[in-house]
């Protein structure tokens, strides 16, 4: 199974507005991905109009977005149940720091629904640090029903190397990484890479062949169920 767990859309404020979550899952259904995640910083907000999408792709949807932490760390937050990842978005959304966005000066931030219609603009500048430390996003996320994946670990901005330095131990279910293997010290996580998708251009360019059993093997229905599976699978990239 074809995956890629790190993707942004028009919400992302330096994300391209054709990045519509329509125009995310017919670029990733061409390209073979069969569970593909919607991650944009700090928001939720396009969840279910992705979420309808993917069902109509037959592409099982992850929901979640790329939180940055206090120490300008980006994690991605990765949901399996829609109201879980909505609940979430909407408990980061409080923890921004309440400046206005300026989409002139910082890209548009836009809200939309499966066929594109803008439904609204959001108001605080989502490309802000959360009010929330590397070291408590972890079991915030567990506690919410979700799991968490430390994103481009060896990438020189925004990392958890090139903000603390090292990778910190953590409940992590894997480590996103640009290249495999990176230049640091991992431990025994399991690595994967993601697209980190701003432009249309870049959906599936670091894409994953998630470990399976089978190419049979069907994901679970019950989201408890496809967390756990997902985590598990992911568990073989080692």
């Amino acid at each position: 199974m074809r995956a890629d767990l790190h993707n942004h859309s028009c919400l992302s404020p330096c994300a391209s507005l054709e990045m519509s979550p329509r125009r995310l899952v017919i670029e990733a259904s061409r390209k073979g991905i069969t569970i593909l995640a919607l991650t944009d910083h700090n928001s939720t907000k396009n969840c279910p109009a992705f979420e309808k999408l993917c069902y109509e792709a037959k592409i099982v949807p992850i929901f979640g977005l790329e939180a940055c932490t206090r120490e300008e760390v980006h994690i991605l937050c990765l949901f399996t149940d829609l109201d879980a990842a909505m609940n979430f978005g909407d408990h980061c959304y409080r923890l921004l720091p309440p400046i206005p966005h300026n989409p002139e000066q910082l890209g548009d931030q836009v809200v939309v629904n499966e066929d594109e219609e803008i439904l609204e603009e959001v108001g605080y500048y989502l490309g802000s640090a959360l009010d929330l430390g590397v070291d408590e996003i972890g079991p915030l996320v567990e506690s919410a029903g979700g799991m968490v994946i430390p994103a481009h670990i060896d990438r020189p901005a925004f990392s958890m190397i090139s903000q603390l330095g090292f990778v910190v131990d953590g409940p992590w279910a894997a480590l996103e990484c640009i290249r495999i293997p990176p230049a640091y010290p991992t431990g025994s996580y399991p690595l994967i890479t993601g697209s980190d998708a701003h432009y249309v251009e870049h959906i599936g360019r670091r894409s994953f062949e998630l470990a399976v059993r089978t190419q049979e093997e069907k994901t679970p229905d019950k989201p408890d169920e496809r967390l756990a599976w997902l985590k598990a699978c992911l568990g073989s990239h080692k």
